[in-house]
């Protein structure tokens, strides 16, 4: 029997209908993967749904012609539930997405032809389309070309978690996501930012490939609930510059860059985000208090 040449990983909670058309997806997909000879395998983990999701994961298991494991994480949190799906990936290849979002027909046979490519280990993202039209364009990655992250940059937007593979040696090396970062945990955001820092301070490189594309349907059609993400985004960053200010310089850098952003308010203001007047001392603002917010965290736990 061939071995299993990729493992998707798909984390979801009480999204029961999102995630019947994410599953429906895969199957598509796999089945492309099947006619070149690929042999793949789904690991989902319930991260605490009080929904219909049990009983649709378990109904699509058995029609799939491919291996389905199921992981409970009962305690809430997507890092914490991607650690514990994680724990549990065979494959050499782990691929990423979220309970939202639609796989393109070709998403394996694409992902694994990015990994052919690649030299040594490396974490490879993929283009995030916006998958309703009604929806406002955020938590998308539309860039048509490929990128390679410089080594010492910060990779925040970079590539996102809603389509994200990496291999095995990678985790192995990075270690797991901090829980403390993400969905349902204190800092609400950045746990692959975070995890993407540490992987290119490691010296692994980090690549963008358009052709491996996913749909996003993410719902938010409201101004104030962008601008809640955008802040929850900064937030977490700053939560981020704090874990590392002492040990990397990137991290210090960083934030002395965003303090010198500030002026752009006046010289090239950013009018996208219709919920947010001063878009430089917006994200500064929330930055600064997920810096406080972890420093104060770390003074009460250490």
């Amino acid at each position: 029997m061939r071995k299993v040449a990729l493992t998707l990983l798909i984390c979801t909670r009480n999204r029961c209908a999102s995630l019947a058309a994410t599953l429906d997806s895969v199957t598509l997909a796999a089945a492309a993967a099947r006619e070149t000879g690929v042999r793949i395998e789904v690991m989902l983990v319930d991260n605490g749904s009080t929904d219909g999701t049990p009983d649709l994961i378990a109904q699509w298991s058995q029609d799939q012609p491919f291996r389905v494991s199921l992981v409970e994480e009962p305690r809430p949190g997507l890092a914490r539930a991607r650690n514990s799906g994680l724990a549990h990936c065979t494959g050499p290849i782990i691929a990423m997405t979220d309970d939202d979002c639609i796989l393109h027909a070709d998403y394996f046979v694409r992902l694994l032809a990015a990994f052919a490519k690649a030299e040594g280990p490396a974490i490879i993202g993929g283009r995030i389309l916006l998958g309703n039209p009604a929806d406002l364009p955020v938590t998308v990655k539309l860039e048509d070309h490929p990128m390679v992250a410089p080594p010492g940059g910060f990779p925040g937007g970079f590539v996102m978690g809603a389509n994200l593979a990496f291999g095995a040696d990678v985790l192995a090396a990075v270690g797991p996501f901090d829980e403390r970062f993400g969905a349902g945990a204190p800092f609400v955001a950045a746990e692959d930012t975070d995890f993407l820092f540490r992987a290119s301070g490691l010296g692994i490189q980090l690549l963008y490939d358009p052709l491996i594309v996913v749909d996003h349907h993410h719902g938010r059609r409201d101004v104030a609930d962008e601008t809640r993400l955008l802040a929850g985004y900064s937030f977490g960053d700053g939560a981020l510059y704090a874990k590392h200010w002492r040990t990397d310089r990137r991290a210090r850098r960083m934030l002395l860059a965003d303090v010198g952003d500030v002026r752009l308010d006046l010289l090239r203001p950013v009018t996208t985000h219709a919920g947010v007047r001063r878009f430089y001392c917006f994200r500064l603002f929330h930055k600064a208090r997920g810096f406080l917010s972890y420093s104060l965290m770390g003074r009460r736990t250490g």
